[in-house]
C-alpha cells in the first residue's frame, strides 16, 4: 500500500485542565467536597481558610493578587536588567540558567487535552481515606472506625457463657456463621455436616441438638429455618395460660398460608372461631417478630447536609446556598509576596505553581457554587407548586428543560443535581427528586408521575381496609380525574413505593 499525506477536517471535544477540575468539583457531593478542600489545604501552602471575622471580599483578594503579581513582575524585570548588564561576563552555564528562569512563567491557560501532571509536578497527595487500599495511611484521629456489633458476635458471646464440648462448639460456630442478619438459618443440617466432614466426625442428630440449644439464645426465634418455626419458637416462650396462645399456635402450625393470603373467611371456618376471636388471635400473632435478628443489628447512621436552603420571603420562594458546606478560601498574601524575593529557581517555580493551582481551585470552587445556585433557583421556580401544596402539585420536569433555560448541557445539570440536597419546609430532598416524567391528561395537558404516585398513596391510605382498592379501580379513579394511566402503570408506581397488592392489604376489621 502506497504511503501518502492527507488533510482531513474534523471536530473534537477538548478540555483544558481548568475545565476538567471544574467538572470534577461540580459532581462531588458535600462530603466529598469537604474532603477535597481539606486535602488541597494540606498540600498547597498558598491556600488558607479565611475566618468570618477577617474574611476579605473578592475585590480585596483580587487587589492583593494584583499587588503580588506586580511585585513579581518588577522583580523579574530587575532580574532581567541585571542579567543584561552583566551578560558579557557570563559563561554558557549562566546563559542556560537565565533561559531556565525565563521559561518558568506560568501561562494563564494550560494547553487543552492536558493534565496537571503534564505541566507541573503535582504535590497533592492521595486522600487520607482510600477504600481501595483498605484505609492504609489514614489519619486515625480524623477517620476513627466504628466497631458495629453484629448478630453473630452476640450469639458467639452467648455461646461462651454456655457449656459445650469441643465437638459441639465447632457445630455451634458453623451454625452461627450460617445465620443471616434476620436471624434465620440459611443452611440445612446436611450442608453444615458436609462442611465439617473434613475436620471432625459429624453426626446430624448432634448438630440438630446443638441447633435447638442455639434457638434458646436471645433474641428468641433466632436460628429458625423458616417463618413457621420462628413464630413457634416465640410462642413457646409464653406461659400456658396466656389468652389465645393455643389458638395462635394451631393457626401458625396448620393455617399460616391462609393468614399470609388474608383469607379470613376461610380461616374463621377452619379454626371454628368467630370473627371477633379470630381478630384477637391474628393480633396476637402479629405482635411477634418475624425478623428477630433485626433487633440486634446495628447500622451506622448517615446524615445529610443540605447544599442549599429554600424559604419563603414576602410571598416568594428564595434560595440560598449553605455557607457551611465548605470553608472560605483565599490566597495567603504572605507566601504570595515571597515569590519575587526568592532567588532559588526551584523554590521560585514551586511557589508559582502552588499560586496558580490555588487560583484555579478558588475559581473552580466559585464556579461550582454559582452553577449549583442557578440550577436550584430554576428548579424552585418551576416546582413552587410542590413547595406550596405538596407532591400532588408537582409538575413534569426533565433535565432538558433546565438545561435549555440556563443554556447549559444536560450532562452539567445531571452532575449538579446528583447527590446535592435542598432543604425545604417539607423536608430535605435530592435535587433529582424534582425531576419526573409526565403522563397525558384528557384535557391535553401533562401530569407529573410524582404527582400520580402521591395520589395513589393518598387513595390507598384512606381506603377501606376490608375492601382495598385494586390497581384497576385506582386507574379508573384517576381516569375520572382526567389522568390517562393504565392499570400496569398503577402497579408499577405502587411497587416502586413498596406498597403491597390489594390482597395483601386486606384486613379482617377496619
Amino acid at each position: 500500500m502506497k504511503q501518502s499525506l492527507q488533510i482531513r477536517l474534523g471536530q473534537q471535544i477538548t478540555m483544558t485542565p481548568q475545565l476538567q477540575q471544574a467538572i470534577r468539583l461540580l459532581q462531588l457531593s458535600t462530603h466529598e467536597l469537604q474532603m477535597e478542600v481539606q486535602q488541597i489545604l494540606e498540600s498547597n501552602i498558598m491556600l488558607e481558610v479565611a475566618e468570618d471575622d477577617d474574611y476579605e471580599t473578592d475585590r480585596e483578594e483580587n487587589q492583593d493578587l494584583d499587588f503580588a503579581q506586580n511585585l513579581e513582575l518588577q522583580a523579574e524585570e530587575e532580574l532581567s536588567n541585571s542579567n543584561s548588564d552583566a551578560s558579557s561576563g557570563l559563561d554558557n552555564e549562566g546563559n542556560d540558567e537565565i533561559a531556565v528562569a525565563n521559561i518558568t512563567d506560568i501561562p494563564d491557560e494550560l494547553a487543552v487535552d492536558s493534565d496537571w501532571e503534564d505541566i507541573y509536578d503535582s504535590s497533592i497527595e492521595a486522600s487520607p481515606y482510600d477504600a481501595s487500599n483498605n484505609n492504609k495511611g489514614k489519619d486515625f484521629l480524623t477517620h476513627q472506625e466504628i466497631n458495629i456489633e453484629t448478630l453473630q458476635d452476640i450469639l458467639r458471646w452467648q455461646l461462651g457463657l454456655d457449656h459445650f464440648t469441643d465437638r459441639e462448639h465447632l457445630y455451634a460456630i458453623a451454625l452461627i456463621d450460617a445465620i443471616d442478619s434476620d436471624g434465620y438459618l440459611r443452611a440445612s443440617i446436611e450442608e453444615i455436616a458436609q462442611s465439617l466432614a473434613n475436620e471432625i466426625p459429624v453426626n446430624n442428630k448432634e448438630i440438630e441438638a446443638v441447633l435447638h440449644r442455639i434457638q434458646k439464645f436471645d433474641p428468641i426465634g433466632v436460628g429458625a429455618r423458616n417463618l413457621k418455626e420462628c413464630l413457634l419458637l416465640q410462642l413457646a416462650e409464653y406461659k400456658s395460660n396466656t389468652p389465645y396462645l393455643k389458638e395462635a399456635t394451631t393457626l401458625v402450625k396448620k393455617h399460616l398460608s391462609l393468614l399470609g393470603a388474608h383469607d379470613y373467611p376461610q380461616l374463621s371456618k377452619r379454626m371454628r372461631l368467630s370473627p371477633e376471636k379470630l381478630r384477637e388471635v391474628v393480633n396476637f400473632i402479629q405482635s411477634l417478630n418475624p425478623h428477630p435478628g433485626a433487633l440486634l443489628e446495628s447500622s451506622q447512621t448517615t446524615y445529610i447536609i443540605p447544599d442549599a436552603y429554600v424559604k419563603k420571603v414576602k410571598g416568594l420562594w428564595k434560595v440560598e446556598l449553605n455557607s457551611d458546606i465548605s470553608p472560605k478560601l483565599r490566597i495567603n498574601a504572605h507566601y504570595a509576596s515571597l515569590i519575587p524575593k526568592i532567588e532559588n529557581r526551584e523554590d521560585h517555580t514551586s511557589l508559582k505553581t502552588h499560586l496558580q493551582e490555588a487560583r484555579w481551585f478558588i475559581k473552580s470552587l466559585k464556579s461550582r457554587h454559582e452553577t449549583l445556585l442557578k440550577v436550584a433557583k430554576c428548579i424552585v421556580k418551576r416546582q413552587s407548586g410542590f413547595l406550596d401544596y405538596g407532591e400532588e402539585a408537582m409538575k413534569p420536569l426533565v433535565l432538558h428543560d433546565i438545561a435549555q433555560e440556563l443554556e447549559m448541557h444536560e450532562s452539567t445539570i445531571s452532575r449538579v443535581t446528583t447527590q446535592k440536597y435542598l432543604h425545604t419546609p417539607r423536608g430535605i430532598f435530592e435535587l433529582k427528586y424534582f425531576f419526573s416524567s409526565h403522563v397525558g391528561t384528557t384535557a391535553g395537558g401533562e401530569c407529573s408521575s410524582t404527582a400520580i404516585r402521591a395520589m395513589i398513596k393518598k387513595m390507598i391510605a384512606t381506603e377501606n381496609t376490608t375492601k382495598p382498592l385494586s390497581d384497576s379501580k385506582i386507574a379508573t379513579i384517576l381516569s375520572e380525574r382526567g389522568i390517562k394511566v393504565a392499570r400496569r402503570t398503577v402497579a408499577k408506581y405502587r411497587e416502586a413505593m413498596v406498597i403491597p397488592s390489594s390482597n395483601e392489604r386486606k384486613r379482617l376489621f377496619v
